[in-house]
């Protein structure tokens, strides 16, 4: 099995760095291999973790770097096992806004469905029915917020339209974030 290094950026600087894992100095694989904060060698920062499949940009592209730290500062990184790839990355602010508007809305039509729910199928015909049609709402909710059976379940409509209307709020920051960002 092979273990990935993450590439850790120091946006400061402009410059990645590659860590050892403790596996490269000691052999084996040991506990210690997760990822610990590390600090850039040159000014004493801590680093961002960018994950796997990072691709710095050149040293003097002041744009491309400035783009990397607002994608890290909302979340987006690029993690994954180091052959899948990292999804996709929006390239510049503006798509990173319309990024972030599409995951909004998505979250507000999982509230909205939520909200307009009244009752739990009860026949099995029902519950099939159900499924098929509001899976992707259905599917989507934390466990804790279904109860019963396969064939009797019950799902907290109000506490889904909260959680819903939770998310749907953080990634309204992260837009008010990058908005900010772009004004200064």
């Amino acid at each position: 099995m092979t273990l990935y290094k993450s590439h850790f950026a120091c946006f400061e600087c402009q410059k990645t760095f590659k860590r050892r894992l403790l596996k490269d100095i000691q052999g084996g694989i040991s506990q210690l291999d997760e990822e610990v904060p590390a600090k850039c060698p040159d000014c004493n920062v801590l680093m961002a973790n960018m994950g796997f499949d990072f691709k710095a940009p050149k040293k003097n592209d002041n744009k491309a770097w400035g783009h990397l730290a607002t994608l890290y500062g909302v979340g987006i990184a690029f993690h994954s096992c180091g052959c899948t790839g990292p999804g996709y990355v929006p390239r510049d602010k503006k798509e990173l806004i319309e990024h972030f508007i599409a995951i909004k809305n998505e979250y507000l039509e999982h509230q909205q469905f939520w909200a307009r729910r009244r009752e739990d199928p009860v026949t099995q015909s029902e519950i099939a029915k159900d499924a098929h049609h509001n899976g992707a709402f259905l599917y989507s909710i934390p466990r804790n917020m279904k109860s019963g059976t396969k064939n009797n379940i019950k799902y907290e409509a109000k506490q889904a339209q909260v959680y819903w209307h939770g998310k749907a709020n953080e990634v309204a920051q992260k837009i008010l974030s990058i908005a900010n960002a772009n004004s200064a």
